[in-house]
């Protein structure tokens, strides 16, 4: 199916449906969206954190300028994101490699985002570089509950000393009144190869796991979702193993999880980053069972996929069909993020109108 089939047969689901000429719904849309904003620093040395090896700080000329650029890339990245089905940017969207709220609040405040009012959730993570992890959300949709960030304690297979990594964050908030729990993660990366590192993100799963099965033990029925880049593929261990997703949503089990990303990498061999011309499908979003069912007097799930459109993806050379990553050979491209952004919709019935009597 076509983009303009798929964006009219969503629309007619969505915005109108008559039910034997006897009543009509409307159904409300919004989008839930992932991205890895790539290294998305400040132009200050942070003398605590290693921030100097980012690629922000290697930058030696009008560096000011090129932050306020990447800045602006992200934030347009953002407000394109599910904007042609929902005429909306995301309701909520989980951002990971940023240095501190300092960089969202600049993004929040761009003025492609600016009148959609989000606010910011974020916690200073215990990683070496002060890469952390983030969750925006607009406040007229949103209203957060609680929130609170988890560390993942891992080792080095060698030292067997203690690595700080990227804390796991967890929000709980209503979304237009029912209540929905969202996981926010970047799980360690495959540096050293990916055996070795294998066991860091199995470790990841595990923690991810662990606070999903504690969601559940305070409400069966509790609506979560885990998102993030896993630095896994949704076949790997961590996510088919520890996580136990599952490619069909008919074979969830009451407590399970969903992975619409599976068939995604499967069946289609798409990918949301690229590496010595192999694709990898790091950047997913799933759900627990209750959102499966179709029950549209509350948010149910509908769709998911990868944002790559045209302008994120690298025109020419030797990386031609990768994401426009923001910086190469230590300097700034004008791109994006090495990432494609991921998605998924969610739709509720909002209103039952019967025709007049007339």
């Amino acid at each position: 199916m076509n983009h303009l089939n798929y964006r009219l047969t969503l629309l007619l689901l969505i915005v109108y449906i008559n039910l034997t000429g006897q009543e009509e719904k409307n159904y409300r849309i919004h989008t839930i969206a992932f991205y890895n904003l790539e290294n998305l620093f400040d132009t200050i040395n942070d003398p605590t954190k290693f921030d100097e090896a980012s690629p922000m700080m290697e930058i030696k000329v009008n560096r000011s300028k090129i932050y306020k650029k990447k800045v602006h890339n992200m934030a347009r990245v953002i407000s394109d994101i599910g904007n042609d089905i929902t005429n909306n940017s995301p309701a909520l969207i989980g951002v990971c490699e940023i240095e501190n709220i300092s960089v969202l609040e600049d993004v929040v405040n761009d003025p492609l985002l600016l009148s959609k009012d989000y606010a910011i959730v974020h916690f200073d993570g215990p990683d070496n570089r002060s890469i952390d992890v983030g969750l925006l959300y607009q406040k007229s949709l949103f209203q957060v509950i609680s929130k609170s960030t988890h560390t993942l304690k891992i080792y080095d297979s060698d030292t067997h000393k203690r690595q700080n990594t990227r804390d796991q964050l967890l929000v709980t908030g209503k979304l237009e009144e029912e209540t929905i729990h969202i996981i926010v993660n970047h799980w360690p990366s495959r540096r050293g190869g990916e055996a070795k590192s294998r066991p860091k993100r199995v470790a990841a799963a595990k923690l991810n796991k662990h606070l999903m099965d504690s969601l559940q033990s305070l409400n069966p029925y509790a609506k979560i979702i885990t998102m993030g880049d896993l630095n896994d593929n949704p076949t790997n261990a961590s996510v088919k193993a520890v996580l136990k997703a599952e490619r069909k949503k008919e074979k969830v089990d009451f407590k399970g999880i969903y992975n619409p990303f599976i068939d995604m990498l499967k069946k289609r061999g798409l990918g949301t980053t690229a590496y010595r011309d192999a694709w990898s499908l790091f950047d997913q979003i799933m759900m627990t069972q209750p959102f499966l069912n179709k029950d549209y007097s509350n948010w149910t799930y509908y769709k998911a996929g990868i944002f790559n459109q045209n302008y994120l993806v690298t025109k020419k050379g030797r990386f031609k069909g990768y994401p426009l990553r923001s910086f190469a050979d230590g300097g700034f491209t004008n791109g994006f993020s090495d990432h494609f952004p991921v998605y998924m919709y969610l739709i509720k019935e909002i209103e039952t109108k019967k025709p007049s009597s007339k």
